[in-house]
């Protein structure tokens, strides 16, 4: 026989679950994908996306040519040098006067024959910024190796 003082056992809520999920979705759909993600058709791409830049590594095997592109939400500034700069294990900085500004001001493009130096500050570092001028725009490496792995790749099919 249960007396007055016997323990009360509550059963977790479980009508809260469904709305639970559902707003997890939702969150997660509105967060931006932060992955570097390679993309393959007749190019080789690379691409990352953060809140505020869009970054997008090319290869074109009937040039041959390498091209990254980055794009703000808002303009690039325009100077007379833009530069990279690598920081990790193994930073460094590139520089080039040879970068070009979209007509609507939100991408910056700068194209080479030979990418190995920007293929390895991706791969080998922790974060990446973007300068030009006054302005500097970072974006992080994380899980960038791998994808940087799977794009030289990519452009070593290409190029056979």
């Amino acid at each position: 026989m249960v007396g007055d003082d016997a323990p009360t056992v509550t059963k977790p809520c479980r009508t809260n679950r469904p709305m639970l999920r559902i707003l997890t979705v939702l969150l997660l759909a509105t967060t931006p994908v932060q992955a570097w993600e390679v993309e393959v058709d007749r190019l080789c791409k690379l691409v990352h996306d953060e809140a505020d830049a869009s970054v997008v590594v090319t290869y074109d095997p009937s040039i041959p040519e390498y091209t990254i592109s980055i794009t703000l939400t808002r303009d690039w500034l325009d100077d007379a040098v833009f530069a990279i700069r690598f920081d990790g294990p193994r930073g460094n900085t590139i520089s080039t006067g040879r970068h070009v500004i979209s007509g609507d001001g939100s991408t910056l493009r700068v194209a080479d024959s030979g990418f190995g130096n920007v293929l390895n500050g991706l791969e080998y570092n922790n974060t990446a910024t973007a300068l030009l001028g006054d302005q500097a725009v970072r974006f992080s490496l994380d899980g960038a190796a791998p994808a940087v792995r799977e794009f030289r790749a990519c452009v070593s099919g290409l190029s056979v």
